[in-house]
């Protein structure tokens, strides 16, 4: 694993109050770092934005509405196969002979 996406894991779980005991010296050692204050500043905004707006009611018919809707879209093109020969100047490139 990535030592700073460790890092960057146990600053949240410091933050959520969810890290064990063995790993808060590293939790805080790594706090002292830009990084680690940029994390923690970070993680304290997302808490702090997800608990300031709550998620929209919804009406009762929604998914109903939604689920008509999409059944109703075109289906999506399918991508045309992509040429295995080499075309323009790659191929001018690939067979130096012809040219």
């Amino acid at each position: 694993m990535d030592t700073n996406k460790k890092l960057r894991d146990q600053i949240s779980a410091l933050k959520d109050g969810a890290l064990p005991e063995a790993d808060l010296e590293l939790a805080f050692a790594a706090l002292q770092g830009s990084d680690g204050k940029r994390a923690w500043e970070v993680y304290h905004l997302i808490g702090d934005i997800l608990r300031e707006s709550p998620a929209p009611a919804l009406s009762a018919d929604f998914r109903a509405r939604l689920s008509e809707r999409l059944a109703n879209e075109p289906a999506p093109l399918r991508r045309t196969a992509i040429a295995t020969e080499p075309t323009g100047l790659a191929a001018v490139l690939a067979n130096p002979a012809s040219s």
